[in-house]
């Protein structure tokens, strides 16, 4: 599968060439910037072609530019699922569209062998990604989890706790086919709000303690409102904030 943007030439591959693998676990330490002890390590790469995960590379000629990792996934009472645990891509080409080509690879391939939801976790804090994920790709959430990794070494995290949303993409929903096909559904009415300043990044980097109490706050409120059987059903951004749109769950 290829695709262009601009005047690049993307081209994906489903791999499972051994040094296809190792190449993804080196570009996810160039984009995490993790210590060796926090990568995911090649056995894992390896497992998840075997066991029913994806494990897509997307390439400019010869040079891996963006990977995504899932894994196979069973809840109690549900169909099987694929938990998509990990997806960078390199700093040059987060503008270039290399994220909304392996998610729709991704989809492509679920589908084709009858799965019908994904799922991954997000920093609340990342507010390019939420409505990338909202708006972009028509996930919805509905479960926030504090610290779920502890404490990383990434520079991207910030020394912060990872707490994160869980993104629920119902990938043959009449939600997402109307998103993908650029003709999104009427929004419910919006019942909550949760407003995240657009300069959060910054404050992450410089101010360490502030970041910290706004992260706390957003994700008591983010706790509070699923608690009461609500839903992010969309994402909207300004200059200056982004904002997390909550209605009452009804419908995938």
């Amino acid at each position: 599968m290829a695709g262009s943007e601009g005047l690049r030439l993307i081209e994906l591959r489903h791999l499972t060439d051994l040094g296809d693998l190792a190449e993804a676990v080196r570009l996810q330490k160039t984009v995490w910037g993790f210590e060796d002890v926090e990568l995911l390590p090649l056995r894992l790469f390896v497992v998840a072609t075997k066991v029913g995960g994806q494990v897509i590379g997307a390439y400019e000629g010869l040079r891996m530019v963006g990977f995504l990792l899932a894994i196979p996934g069973l809840k109690k009472g549900a169909d099987n699922y694929l938990h998509s645990h990990m997806m960078g891509v390199l700093p040059d080409y987060r503008n270039a569209g290399v994220g909304r080509m392996l998610k729709l690879a991704q989809r492509d391939e679920a589908l084709a062998r009858g799965v019908n939801l994904i799922e991954w976790t997000f920093d609340p804090l990342e507010l390019k990604n939420a409505y990338f994920n909202m708006e972009r790709l028509g996930a919805v959430v509905r479960r926030y989890v504090l610290n779920q990794y502890g404490t990383t070494t990434s520079h991207l995290h910030g020394g912060l706790p990872t707490d994160r949303c869980v993104a629920e993409w119902h990938i043959d929903s009449e939600r997402v086919r109307a998103i993908l096909d650029d003709k999104p559904l009427p929004r419910p009415e919006i019942v909550e709000r949760i407003v995240v300043p657009s300069d959060i990044d910054v404050v992450r980097a410089n101010h360490p303690k502030r970041a910290r109490e706004i992260q706390a706050g957003i994700s008591q409120r983010f706790l509070q409102y699923f608690a009461g059987g609500l839903a992010v059903v969309g994402f909207e951004r300004s200059k200056e904030t982004g904002t997390y749109l909550f209605a009452p769950w009804n419908s995938k």
